[in-house]
């Protein structure tokens, strides 16, 4: 008897933990299921042109509306006060020239992911970008806040003033990538790219490693302009 009670005991948590994975099997496999079924209603949404253009609009106003919501709200909480006449490097700088490395990085390794038809991976990576991008544009805005404030503060003639123009003509240039971005990505959505056909990934990939090269130059006339003399 006391054999049998022993069994008992044994056989109750093996029971409970069976039913508890099995019920955690059938949880996952019905979110994959959702997941699976969202993908695919998704995909047949976008297969009409106009549904894709209309897609494309929403996701174009949204994201530049929390780009630039965002900056606005970075400006308020940091409000930058210049003092004297020297100029100063803004810090925002450099925060954005590693979201534009990360980006850059990230549309590279989607471009690889597409090739080889890792189509969830290649997605992921298309969204990561895109949230690099928005980050990257709050952040720039920023620092051009600051560019700004001293404009009028300090004496940022020359080299420095054509660095503050080439700054601003390398963000409108980057809110075009941004929008290309969104595009790409709504086309991964749909399905459009493969082993076969990427040519849309990777211009957009070689047009944001051309844009970072450029901010590179930018930065590094920015260093010259800080150390050089007034």
């Amino acid at each position: 008897m006391e054999c049998r009670s022993g069994k008992r005991q044994q056989v109750g948590p093996l029971v409970l933990f069976s039913v508890f994975r099995t019920r955690r099997v059938a949880t996952s496999t019905g979110l994959v299921m959702w997941k699976r079924e969202s993908e695919e209603s998704l995909n047949r949404l976008l297969q009409s042109r106009s549904n894709l253009a209309l897609c494309f609009f929403l996701l174009s106003a949204a994201t530049l509306t929390i780009a630039f919501g965002g900056a606005w709200l970075l400006i308020r909480l940091r409000s930058f006060v210049p003092t004297g006449q020297n100029f100063l490097f803004p810090p925002e700088f450099v925060v954005s020239t590693l979201l534009l490395m990360a980006g850059s990085a990230t549309l590279q390794n989607a471009r690889l992911h597409v090739r080889c038809e890792r189509q969830r991976i290649f997605r992921r990576r298309l969204m990561q970008s895109l949230f690099c991008g928005i980050t990257f544009v709050m952040v720039q805005t920023q620092g051009l806040w600051c560019l700004l404030a001293q404009k009028n503060a300090a004496r940022t003639i020359g080299l420095r003033d054509g660095a503050f123009a080439f700054v601003l003509m390398h963000g409108v240039h980057f809110v075009v990538a941004l929008l290309f971005v969104a595009f790409v990505l709504l086309q991964a959505l749909a399905d459009r790219y493969d082993h076969e056909y990427s040519w849309g990934v990777t211009f957009c990939t070689w047009f944001w490693h051309a844009l970072g090269i450029i901010w590179l130059v930018i930065m590094s006339g920015f260093l010259i302009a800080a150390v050089a003399p007034v």
